[in-house]
């Protein structure tokens, strides 16, 4: 279970990496998106659910006593895993929930702010932070995908570096 958590801890902590500024002992911080939405932001509004994980390199990051490396991340999960969506509004919130639908979940995770979609860049901010992401939209703008490189530790202990896509899929 904590290899699962690695990875996508890693790409929240990727969300919300690049912190606030404190010169004088205030907090600076970036502020939110406002204003209407764009065409484009109109028809990005909504519930997008995280339907694959892949990486370029195959790891095995399951406890099953098999070795079984795969680049398929999402299959290797559990549910609580899996279970993760960003929900953009059209006020310019956004809410990324991670183990808030699946039973048992310890790994519950809320990260809110406010975004913009610029071209294929998702910018988003919260916590003092804002992230921008290059996302790739498939033709009917039902799903979108972000790589970022990152490192997994594999159930040996390994640590492997390699480019890993999260694709999510509009509901």
């Amino acid at each position: 279970m904590k290899k699962f958590q690695t990875i996508l801890f890693s790409l929240l902590m990727a969300v919300t990496l690049f912190g606030c500024n404190s010169d004088n002992g205030d907090t600076d911080c970036v502020e939110d998106f406002t204003g209407a939405l764009s065409a484009d932001e109109e028809a990005f509004a909504g519930t997008w659910t995280l339907t694959a994980i892949t990486a370029d390199q195959a790891v095995d990051i399951t406890d099953d006593n098999e070795d079984n490396a795969s680049e398929d991340i999402f299959g290797q999960y559990g549910a609580c895993e899996k279970d993760a969506a960003y929900s953009f509004e059209s006020d310019r919130a956004y809410n990324f929930g991670q183990g808030q639908n699946a039973s048992g979940c310890s790994n519950k995770v809320v990260i809110s702010g406010s975004w913009k979609l610029s071209g294929q860049t998702l910018s988003l901010t919260g916590s003092c932070t804002v992230q921008n992401l290059a996302l790739q939209f498939d033709s009917e703008f039902s799903e979108f995908s972000s790589t970022s490189t990152l490192n997994i530790i594999d159930i040996t202990g390994n640590t492997i570096q390699t480019n890993v896509t999260f694709t999510y899929s509009k509901n």
